[in-house]
């Protein structure tokens, strides 16, 4: 018991443990990695020639992946701590929204604007930690609930308008230079047409996975996770690190949201609604444990571009919607049934 004990202490589970699940991670990942090539073999040959399995639609699949990794990023984290957030989606479109008024309807500088969304982010992820750690409320009601709040919110500040801000309000002026640079943010062009946002997300993705796999924060977030009376013994800083994964879910979450703004060029109050299913989705499918302890942004990210390749091959099909949806739900409910089969293995 000492010396699990201190194992936890020092970087957050015991050497074999850490083996263990290393392994499993990479069957894991292995997996995903033979699903991903499938999809593209079956698509390459069912889609019109020269439509699917070329670099340009590549680049649209990088694009469209981008808002669903960067998001998932942020829930893994909540999710290896062993909580659920329920929260993302409207924080989503609360700080593109926040972003959009702040800027364009209130004449703040855009990098005031920016600020004032990544601080409610902040606070909001704040929020939902307290309610879970400090009055013990379960996080999937605690964010189901902030979740509406925030969209209440967001319908609110935003008076349910599309904000544009080539198209500013009667008497309101947008300077043309910081259109410009926000726009760059995610327009800006890169060598070979690679989306910009793919830079974001490749840069997210990093970090991630470095404070998940080589950092103490990483470790101890695991241990948290996957036995949290192990780590109340321990005396780890459980509350410290539920509140550091729920900020930084809401502020992935918020970083999406501009990005998409910047992209697109304009928001829309129900913007983020969608989001629940694939950002959930995509972390699940990628390997993490709804129970805590267990998650890798390799994972995740794989998960996202697995959910893209087919959303973009029954694209090309013109499949319709249903189809895509009936096939996410199944390839993640098939996720999950691996998950379980591979715990009672383990066991």
């Amino acid at each position: 018991m000492t010396h699990n004990k201190g194992a936890i202490q020092q970087g957050g589970v015991p050497p074999a443990a850490m083996s263990s699940r290393a392994i499993a991670a990479a069957l894991r990942v292995g997996g995903i990695v033979i699903a991903i090539a499938i999809v593209i073999i079956v698509f390459t040959v069912i889609a019109k020639p020269n439509t699917f399995f070329t670099f340009t639609n590549a680049l649209g699949v990088m694009r469209s992946m981008s808002t669903i990794a960067i998001v998932a990023l942020g829930l893994t984290l909540v999710i290896v701590v062993g909580e659920i957030d329920l929260s993302f989606g409207y924080m989503y479109g609360l700080a593109s929204i926040l972003i959009g008024v702040a800027w364009i309807v209130w004449g703040w500088p855009i990098w005031a604007a920016i600020i004032l969304a990544f601080v409610a982010a902040a606070g909001v992820g704040a929020v939902n930690a307290a309610l879970v750690t400090l009055l013990r409320i379960p996080s999937f009601i605690v964010t189901l609930g902030t979740g509406q709040l925030l969209f209440g919110t967001t319908l609110l500040v935003s008076n349910t308008a599309t904000l544009n801000p080539s198209y500013p309000p009667v008497g309101k002026v947008v300077p043309q230079a910081e259109i410009d640079w926000f726009f760059g943010l995610s327009n800006q062009a890169l060598p070979f047409g690679i989306p910009m946002q793919a830079l974001w997300m490749a840069g997210v993705a990093i970090v991630v996975g470095f404070l998940l796999s080589r950092s103490l924060f990483g470790f101890r977030l695991k241990a948290i996770g996957g036995n949290p009376a192990a780590a109340e013994l321990a005396r780890l800083p459980i509350t410290k690190y539920k509140f550091a994964a729920f900020m930084l879910c809401s502020m992935l979450a918020t970083l999406a949201a501009m990005l998409d703004f910047a992209f697109i060029g304009s928001v829309q109050p129900n913007a983020g609604v969608g989001l629940t299913f694939p950002v959930f989705a995509a972390v699940i499918i990628g390997g993490a444990s709804l129970a805590g302890g267990r998650g890798t942004a390799i994972g995740t990210l794989s998960g996202a571009l697995l959910l893209a390749l087919i959303a973009n091959g029954l694209a090309l099909l013109s499949a319709g919607s249903y189809l895509s949806n009936f096939v996410s739900g199944a390839v993640t409910i098939a996720a999950v049934v691996l998950d379980r089969f591979t715990q009672r293995m383990r066991q």
